[in-house]
């Protein structure tokens, strides 16, 4: 009865995701799909006898970091010859013409943007998701594949009992677009295109975070020995019905006027698709016609690539301009005449830094190459130096920041110019703000950019601390905010008091202190007077804490203005020191010991093993050495560790000895859980 309500469930499950992810025509709200799920996801629980890899639970991923193991390609996994000229396309006409001496028919397909993917399926159940890798073989990514909801995990319909299928696995604009504005705000580097994205998504060892980068996945080529047809495109048809993603883009073409207008049409439309796409790819449809003509070393015979010119534009380049950042680095904007690019209207470009505008030799009035990196961050690629007539000064990088006055400052090893008066510095102390209540850091809602710029420019807030000052009656009186938006953001900030100690040192917006850093920091001081007293010493002593954090987190506490800052906030009630939970969770079994750990796990991640290190007393360190205590050995040990940890007698633990020196086996999960 039990079992049957299960597989009920999860044949139900599996219907809406094909409905939502594939068709796009949901027959059920979200709302009641997360029901089932959680009612299917009790029953699991209760029952783990009927567990099942494929089950539509096992989306959300795993923390669990396993290293990707090498699988050698039933089928090698060739690239395709590329050309970029309809002259080209018409010479592989001729050329497949001649092969064949027989008629034949070509499918155009997009070619989608992204990073190459082959799954295996047997009697219906996704077996192994491979990487294209060198062709021969590639890394097993399955654990993360199995995350994409658009990719099914059991099929339905009649399917072969065993077969291979290619795509690509792809970032929608939307969520790339979306990651970046997150990144950005964070001050990280942006990725330059959703197939760099997606690619490196794809390789995290976490599978739950690539789970929340929603990727998606489109399918294109059958391999197998008993498929539906010896038709290309009847195959696709087929593969569609058992529920995977087949683009809508396909044309079976008899002649080369029906696959020149398919260029034409989708060199312009594909601009308003969800997801990128470089070029065409066209192939023999008939599999018999594509064995007789065969492969050469390095790529098929019967398929080629067109790719789309990366469309570019000259301008002018009227004037530079500077930004600045939550941490006070300086981004120089070109501002030019605007021009039309990839279905767009460009005003301005990214300059990045100093260097850049060096080896560009950039003058004001200059005539400049225009393109978009991935068709969406606008950059200046070279000057036309051959229309210098007329034209103004050189572009030198300002050496005062635009905003405050301030000297700017670079840091050896750094491409960037930071301005150092972060404390007076308009851009940065709404930036900060802007940080302080994100959802990482102090998760407050209400106070968006624009509410922060609004609040900043009538005097309520000067700093982080103010926010906690708030008061409704000046909330109210203010355009653009009523009684509603005033009681949530005084709900937000009383909420936001129970906000963890390592979040709160994240939240204070140290520069170079990210949220991993600013955890390891808590872990390490456990109270804020801890850690505002810290040495240089004591700093770089933390793992993974080195000379650039350890002198950042000395500058910031030696500011008056900030240490004023953090005592406010203490009597606000923020939480300035680690829970009574996490700090009964340490223990001193560890102490002393400096501990390498390598290989990958079963039973834990490797951050997770990392914090159970530091919370028992023991140091993590990177390189074996002879002061090492012992290596945390998993799996695949890296060799060069291995030979080294031989040679200086260095003994090797696996994860069950040393989870029983920790006696991790005694405290219960809820307390394990609050460390990570």
């Amino acid at each position: 009865m039990i079992k049957s309500q299960i597989e009920s469930l999860r044949r139900e499950l599996e219907q809406h995701n094909y409905n939502y992810y594939v068709l796009s025509a949901p027959t059920i709200s979200d709302f009641d799909f997360d029901a089932k799920l959680r009612q299917l996801q009790e029953l699991e629980t209760q029952h783990p006898e009927f567990f099942d890899p494929n089950s539509p639970t096992q989306r959300v991923g795993s923390d669990i970091a396993n290293g990707f193991e090498q699988v050698a390609h039933v089928y090698p996994m060739l690239s395709l010859g590329n050309t970029y000229s309809e002259g080209e396309v018409q010479d592989f006409y001729e050329r497949v013409r001649k092969g064949l001496n027989e008629e034949f028919e070509l499918v155009c397909e997009l070619k989608y943007d992204g990073t190459s993917i082959s799954l295996t399926y047997e009697n219906g159940e996704l077996i192994r998701a491979v990487t294209r890798g060198d062709g021969e073989k590639g890394d097993d990514v399955t654990a993360n594949v199995k995350t994409i909801r658009s990719i099914p995990l059991r099929l339905h319909g009649n399917f072969p009992p065993k077969f291979e299928i290619r795509g690509e696995i792809l970032m929608p604009w939307s969520v790339f677009d979306e990651l970046n504005v997150e990144r950005e705000a964070q001050e990280e580097q942006l990725f330059a295109n959703p197939r760099n994205a997606a690619s490196g998504t794809l390789k995290l060892q976490n599978s739950s975070v690539v789970a929340s980068r929603k990727l998606d996945g489109y399918f294109y080529y059958l391999l197998g020995e008993s498929l539906p047809s010896d038709l290309h495109s009847e195959n696709l048809k087929a593969a569609h019905s058992w529920g995977f993603k087949v683009s809508d883009a396909t044309k079976v073409c008899r002649n080369l006027e029906e696959v020149s207008a398919f260029i034409n049409f989708w060199d312009v439309e594909r601009k308003n698709l969800p997801v990128a796409t470089d070029g065409i790819v066209l192939k023999v449809n008939s599999l018999t016609q594509q064995k007789n003509l065969g492969f050469t070393a390095k790529s098929p015979r019967w398929a080629i690539a067109y790719k789309f010119q990366a469309e570019k534009a000259v301008t002018r380049l009227n004037s530079v301009s500077y930004q600045v950042g939550r941490t006070g680095a300086v981004t120089p904007v070109a501002n030019l005449d605007p021009v039309q690019l990839s279905g767009t209207t460009v005003k301005r470009a990214s300059l990045h830094n100093a260097d850049i505008i060096e080896a560009l030799d950039l003058h004001i009035g200059d005539m400049v190459f225009v393109e978009k990196g991935g068709e969406i961050i606008p950059k200046i690629t070279a000057v036309d130096k051959d229309a210098r007539l007329l034209i103004g000064d050189k572009v030198q990088f300002i050496k005062a920041c635009p905003e405050c006055g301030a000297a700017l400052t670079r840091y050896e090893g750094e491409a960037a110019h930071y301005c150092p008066n972060e404390n007076a510095c308009p851009p940065q102390i709404k930036g900060k703000m802007e940080h302080f209540v994100s959802r990482k850091a102090m998760n407050i809602d209400g106070l968006g950019a624009e509410t922060i710029n609004l609040l900043y420019q009538n005097e309520l807030l000067h700093n982080i601390a103010d926010i906690y000052s708030l008061k409704i009656p000046d909330l109210i009186r203010l355009e653009r905010l009523g009684t509603k938006s005033a009681y949530n953001i005084q709900a937000g900030c009383e909420k936001s008091k129970e906000v963890p100690f390592e979040r709160v040192v994240f939240a204070l917006g140290i520069r170079f202190v990210g949220e991993t850093i600013a955890k390891k920091l808590a872990f390490a001081f456990k109270t804020i007077e801890s850690l505002e007293n810290a040495t240089f010493d004591e700093l770089i002593a933390v793992d993974e804490i080195g000379e650039r954090i350890a002198q950042s987190v000395v500058q910031y506490f030696a500011d008056a203005a900030n240490i004023e800052t953090v005592n406010r906030l203490r009597e606000y009630g923020l939480q300035m020191s680690l829970s009574e939970e996490k700090l009964q969770a340490r223990g001193e079994s560890l102490a002393g010991l400096s501990i390498v750990i390598s290989g990958t796990f079963s039973r834990h991640s490797r951050d997770e093993y990392k914090t159970m290190i530091e919370m028992n007393g023991g140091k993590n360190v990177g390189s074996v050495s002879a002061k090492t205590s012992f290596i945390l050995a998993g799996d695949n040990m890296g060799p060069e560790k291995l030979k080294k940890a031989e040679k200086l007698g260095v003994k090797l633990v696996d994860e069950n000895t040393f989870l029983s020196m920790i006696d991790v086996e005694t405290k219960s999960e809820t307390q394990m859980g609050l460390l990570f």
